[in-house]
């Protein structure tokens, strides 16, 4: 079914042959010159052909990420990989590979034409993220169960589908099938689907439609609501709160002591503990919880307006620079007429004077332009920092005064603990105990010392539980503030300045040079 290369060493997708296929594939004549001496930026690449390779395995694709359109068909590639960085792909062509699974295309979420015809696979499968899909070719390959076609109904955007030369084309039913569960489609096997055949699939199979239709709804009700949860617990993460929201963080207080479960057996401690203890401890719990998500919200709300504050000061740096390089090309295109008119050296000598002049007075407005915006974003970016710091400071002191709560209703629990344990010490001595206590309960009070370091035990043990919590919930805050601090400076805010940089002295070097190519009569001196 597959192309298969015997003669032919696989090739690997490297430097060369990308470097390549890009300029065969590039811009031809002046431009391509230009594009050549200048180098291609493969990031800038939106179309790239890979057919008729002979390659092996998909690599070193990832600077390709402006690419809309990839075509690696005609190769012998096993495994559909190294694809997540293309993020803006829309076009994929796989077709007459020796595949053998559908995989690897997660990410690619605005594909819209997915082609793996001739291959080896036998499962339609691991599509759900391409809710873009329009045209899905899948002929030629190993399909055999018609459950396959049920799968692509998640694809409310389909409409092209070419799933000829499977084993399942040749099921009595199969294009009856298809368009009964595939009501979408306007093509199939490149044929157009028409309304009869719709509504004479539809009547028989009108009742398994109708089954599959409510398992549908019922799958779509659960996915629905499995997401809001997973939302809701995702702002919990975000907001450092999960797991406060209830008696969680009591409970686990007890999970790994031994102590404390036979200590709660003591006569008078489940009363001690469940209606006061826990309910107290608990209470606190979902104040820090409240108190969490509604900080949180006022975090997010101040970072949305910083980096909104950001996209303005950018947006508006940026039109006043493309300002500036419009009236200079207004000027060039006019200078440009002129020169082949100028037959007067001098004339022509102080023109091109002027041009330099200008070009370099152009060159020093918009590294001009670009240091103000980057004094303009630095002060933003302090500004934020100082803001959130201070938003940030005052959580954790409230939140720790919570903590401190919690603490103290441990160190009181454990007071009443110890003065209830040595009165059924001494009533387990005197023989006076009315309740029946379980042996290793009774254990605990062969002396002073014993139940003493039992109860002492326990309460080390909440406390280190309260503590890390307390911990884990300060680190992780400060720990994303730090990071987004530095992201937004260190990373993003350098690398768009060194690239605007680069960006203005390559445009300065191509006017220069478009001056040097000049055809002019009277060459300048």
């Amino acid at each position: 079914m597959s192309r298969l290369y015997d003669t032919i060493e696989p090739a690997v997708i490297d430097e060369e042959i990308l470097q390549t296929a890009v300029e065969e594939q590039g811009p031809k004549e002046e431009a391509g010159k230009i594009a050549q001496d200048e180098g291609i930026d493969f990031s800038d690449v939106t179309s790239l052909r890979l057919d008729y390779k002979n390659i092996l395995k998909i690599d070193n694709l990832w600077c390709f990420t402006s690419l809309v359109k990839l075509q690696l068909d005609n190769n012998i590639i096993e495994k559909i990989e190294g694809l997540d960085t293309l993020v803006n792909l829309i076009w994929l062509d796989l077709s007459f590979n020796n595949i053998e699974v559908i995989e690897g295309l997660t990410k690619l979420v605005k594909l819209e034409d997915l082609t793996l015809y001739n291959n080896r696979i036998q499962k339609i499968e691991n599509l759900d993220t391409l809710k873009e899909l329009h045209v899905f070719s899948i002929g030629n390959n190993d399909i055999k169960e018609l459950d396959n076609v049920t799968y692509l109904r998640r694809f409310k955007k389909l409409q092209t589908l070419n799933i000829s030369g499977n084993p399942i084309s040749e099921h009595e039913d199969y294009k009856i099938f298809v368009v009964a569960h595939l009501p979408m489609l306007e093509y199939l096997d490149y044929r157009l689907v028409d309304k009869t055949s719709k509504q004479a699939a539809y009547e028989k199979y009108e009742i398994a439609i109708l089954e599959l239709q409510h398992d549908e709804k019922q799958a779509e009700k659960k996915a629905e609501e499995d997401l809001t949860k997973k939302k809701e617990n995702d702002r919990h993460m975000n907001a450092y709160v999960e797991g406060l929201s209830g008696p969680y963080l009591f409970e686990s207080m007890y999970a790994e002591d031994a102590e404390g479960h036979k200590l709660k057996m003591i006569p008078g401690v489940d009363e001690l503990l469940l209606c006061t203890y826990k309910e107290k401890f608990t209470e606190i719990c979902e104040q820090i919880f409240e108190y969490g998500l509604a900080k949180h919200d006022e975090r997010m709300v101040e970072k949305d307006t910083f980096l909104e504050c950001l996209n303005d000061a950018k947006n508006e740096n940026k039109a006043l620079a493309a300002e500036k390089i419009e009236d200079f090309l207004d000027y060039k295109k006019k200078l440009w007429a002129d020169l082949n008119q100028i037959s007067d050296q001098k004339m022509l000598e102080m023109s091109i004077a002027e041009y330099n002049q200008r070009t370099t007075a152009l060159w020093e407005m918009l590294m001009m332009f670009e240091m103000q915006l980057v004094d303009q974003l630095e002060d933003a970016i302090k500004d934020f920092e100082r803001n959130m710091s201070d938003m940030v400071s005052a959580f954790v002191e409230t939140v720790q005064g919570y903590f401190t709560q919690c603490r103290d209703l441990e160190n009181q629990h454990h007071e009443r603990l110890v003065e209830l344990s040595i009165i059924t010490l001494e009533k387990v001595v005197k023989n006076e105990m009315d309740e029946e206590i379980p042996d290793d309960v009774r254990e605990l009070f062969v002396d002073k010392d014993t139940i003493i370091n039992a109860v002492s035990s326990s309460h080390d043990v909440h406390l280190l539980k309260i503590d890390n919590r307390e911990d884990e919930l300060i680190t992780r805050i400060n720990g994303w503030m730090t990071d987004f601090i530095e992201e937004t400076h260190q990373k993003e805010e350098i690398s768009r300045n060194r690239a605007r940089v680069t960006e203005i002295n390559n445009l300065i070097d191509h006017l220069r040079d478009e001056l040097d190519n000049l055809d002019l009569q009277t060459a300048p001196y």
